[in-house]
């Protein structure tokens, strides 16, 4: 669940302890409770002092982990996230690009996708991948394909000079390590995609990083862009944490840029998926999609930015050619040595713990407890 070097890391989250969510702060291997300084991990990150921020000690990082293991899954260990708005960038990688098209053109039949792949592949995998989004050879990268009848709209944010930033997901909606996980009952493909996350304050200001589930249903958003929304936006179909690892001289933006994702997923059926999301990869660096996320706007209580994945499944798992889609019971782990690792089993969007505790519900259990 912990970062490797944990001894020199300093982690961010929120435990529901029995007066409710509480955000902590994890460092020297001990377990602070912050709310009496920080009430939500949204104040908490606006602080310029956040790393060295103290608290009531709860216990330390062995007992936290025994804790854990012993409660029911996602009950005691939270998304470490809370008031911040769930933003994403999408189509940030060459070979999610190439992905993305080939479900336009499938129009979300997984068994049309192998053909299509093959041919999209030989014509601009390489292309996209030497050029940088928004410079005068992507633009003219984009008037080849138009010639030739290739274009596509997931081809002008992969290499024209606009990001895809989305809303993934509605504030207090995130699922943490352990939680189950869902993808719509009616949705037949699917897949994980493991992403690191930023986590930016109210000022604009990237203060650490975590790791991320953005949950995606092929099938959906293969029919329509328009459909996004509902590819993304479903109850528990985004799982962040296990906690923030806050930027310090120890990890930094650059450690984000370097970072190596690892995703094992391990059926019921005996089946399993490895793949690896390289950031050293991605098209746009991480303080230009945050730039570009803040665009005019402003966000009072921060957010959290999905940067987007490498990796997109297409090993077969039940039929020649339909390549992946997820089944009831996968468990899905996604790892990076200095930020830990996320942990959590698919169901289905109708049968995971319905959503109820939002943000009048934490405002008055703030209250409650005199933290306001």
């Amino acid at each position: 669940m912990l970062p490797d070097d944990l001894d020199g890391a300093v982690l961010a989250g929120r435990l529901r302890l029995d007066a409710g969510p509480t955000p902590v702060i994890i460092r020297g291997g001990e377990v602070f409770d912050v709310s009496r300084t920080a009430p939500t991990v949204a104040d908490l990150l606006d602080r310029d002092d956040a790393a060295s921020v103290t608290g009531e000690r709860i216990c330390s990082t062995e007992e936290l982990i025994a804790k854990v293991a012993s409660s029911a899954p996602g009950s005691y260990l939270l998304s470490p996230v809370d008031l911040q708005v769930v933003k994403a960038a999408g189509v940030t990688f060459a070979v999610s690009a190439v992905e993305r098209v080939i479900e336009e053109r499938a129009r979300g039949d997984s068994d049309k996708a192998a053909q299509i792949r093959t041919s999209l592949e030989s014509t601009i995998g390489k292309g996209i991948r030497a050029v940088v989004p928004g410079s005068e050879e992507a633009a003219k990268l984009k008037d080849a394909l138009l010639e030739a009848g290739m274009w596509s709209q997931y081809l002008e944010v992969a290499i024209g000079p606009d990001a895809e930033i989305f809303t993934k997901s509605a504030v207090l909606s995130t699922v943490g390590w352990g939680a189950e996980i869902g993808v719509r009952s009616d949705s037949t493909w699917n897949n994980p995609e493991p992403e690191v996350v930023l986590i930016v304050n109210s000022h604009g200001k990237a203060m650490g990083a975590t790791l991320g589930n953005d949950v995606n249903l092929r099938d959906f958003e293969g029919r329509s862009a328009l459909l996004l929304s509902k590819a993304k936006d479903n109850n528990a179909s985004c799982a962040i944490g296990p906690f923030i690892r806050l930027f310090d001289e120890q990890f930094t933006m650059d450690d984000v840029r370097n970072a190596v994702v690892e995703l094992d997923i391990d059926g019921p059926e005996g089946y399993r998926l490895e793949g690896t999301n390289r950031m050293t990869e991605i098209s746009r660096d991480p303080e230009e999609l945050v730039r570009q996320a803040l665009s005019e706007h402003h966000f009072p209580d921060g957010f959290t930015l999905f940067l987007g994945t490498l990796f997109a499944p297409v090993q077969d798992r039940d039929e020649a050619g339909r390549g992946f889609t997820h089944k009831i019971g996968d468990v899905v782990k996604i790892s990076a040595p200095k930020i830990g690792t996320l942990q959590n089993r698919v169901t289905t969007s109708r049968d995971a713990p319905a959503w109820h505790f939002g943000v009048r519900d934490l405002m008055r259990n703030l209250a409650g407890r005199g933290l306001l």
